[in-house]
């Protein structure tokens, strides 16, 4: 099995401007590392080898223009009251929503089934232990964060990661990338 997504990869200068907003080893929060930084746009989970090469085929017919973006801001998510992710977000949010729409609409010719949920353009920062985490110190970066910024920057390559568990948290594999433009 071969567990996937699709993203977009921000240049190396924004990617160390979002690892200097990232904290210490603080009790419960696993920072993302420079390896680990992407904006999602589609997450697929498990598939069989064929399926995934269907995928690649599938995501190699995407047309769409390079996205120009930046980053504004930070935010959590949270399930069931607990913080259980930082991310910094990424606007303007139409372009990259448009082409999670037609990565979507891709990966249904794969046989893959539409995503339901809302798509919020972002980049994780870090992952939380659901019993560990201080929600005070996740409250006081969030405020120290709030005005991160950074200027314009392009998002040139649509790339097929494969992602890797492991006990130190996930490993991500760039398998396939396909210029945007």
């Amino acid at each position: 099995m071969h567990r996937l997504f699709v993203a977009l990869r921000p240049p190396p200068a924004i990617r160390a401007a979002l690892l200097a907003a990232t904290g210490d080893g603080a009790a419960g929060v696993r920072w993302q590392d420079d390896e680990q930084l992407h904006l999602t746009l589609r997450f697929i989970g498990e598939v069989e080898r064929t399926q995934a090469e269907d995928v690649a085929a599938a995501l190699a017919g995407v047309m769409a223009p390079v996205p120009t973006v930046r980053v504004e801001g930070v935010g959590a998510f949270d399930q069931r009251g607990r913080v259980d992710t930082l991310w910094a977000r990424v606007v303007p949010a139409e372009p990259l929503a448009a082409l999670h729409r037609k990565v979507d609409q891709a990966l249904r010719r794969a046989a893959v089934a539409p995503d339901q949920r809302r798509y919020l353009p972002h980049i994780t920062l870090a992952r939380l232990a659901r019993r560990s985490a201080d929600p005070a110190a996740v409250a006081r970066w969030t405020e120290a964060h709030a005005a991160l910024a950074t200027p314009d920057f392009r998002l040139e390559h649509l790339l097929l990661y494969e992602s890797h568990l492991t006990s130190a948290g996930a490993r991500y594999e760039a398998v396939a990338r396909w210029p945007l433009g």
